[in-house]
């Protein structure tokens, strides 16, 4: 597998913003989203077993599976199973364009899906039927730039009706005035939240 980096820190996004968790991101993806903000790993990292992954994953209890997209990882189902079996509690953070059904329905799962809007010229990549198969403990995520991409998002809601928590970031992550004004005027029920590591860290990796 392709590694780009490992590393503990807080979760920064989400649900499960705040919690400390161990990060295996993994390199390479099958988009090209004009806000990406981890460009660089689609086209960096290392070579590592899946057995090498799981033991720098060994003395964490959480873990977050994220990239560039872990789907296309071959040994992605593997090393999932490896850190299920050993208790782990695991969030896979997937793009929203790949069948997501190839992870298992399992209580310490979470899938953290993204709907691409327009603004990041891949909301035409995205697989709608993957909405159903998110289950209450799951999360969608927005990253919302302007009015067409709140308006895309909220049609998306309106069509598919998730079962799950709905999450709204501006692009960047910071900038939360305009969004939350916004989704207070339409009364969106959805949650808004910053990138948490990037107020704390500043935009770097490795957190």
């Amino acid at each position: 597998m392709r590694v780009v980096e490992m590393f503990y820190s807080l979760q920064g996004e989400g649900k499960q913003i705040g919690l400390p968790t161990f990060f295996v991101r993994l390199g390479g993806c099958n988009l090209e989203c004009r806000w990406c903000d981890t460009r660089y790993a689609a086209a960096e990292g290392d070579d590592m077993s899946v057995q090498e992954i799981f033991q720098g994953c060994e003395p964490y209890g959480r873990i977050c599976l994220t990239g560039g997209e872990p789907l296309i990882q071959e040994g992605f189902s593997e090393l999932l199973g490896m850190l299920l079996e050993s208790g782990k509690e695991v969030a896979v953070e997937t793009n929203g364009s790949l069948d997501v059904s190839v992870i298992p329905s399992h209580p310490r799962v979470l899938i953290s899906m993204d709907i691409k809007c327009p603004s990041s010229g891949e909301s035409g990549s995205m697989d709608m039927g993957n909405i159903s198969k998110l289950q209450a403990k799951d999360q969608l995520k927005f990253v919302i730039f302007d009015g067409r991409d709140l308006d895309h998002a909220l049609d998306v809601m309106d069509a598919h009706s998730p079962r799950c928590e709905c999450i709204f970031s501006p692009v960047g992550g910071m900038d939360l005035e305009p969004l939350a004004e916004e989704v207070l005027y339409r009364r969106v029920d959805v949650r808004v939240l910053p990138q948490l590591h990037k107020i704390i860290w500043g935009r770097q990796p490795g957190v």
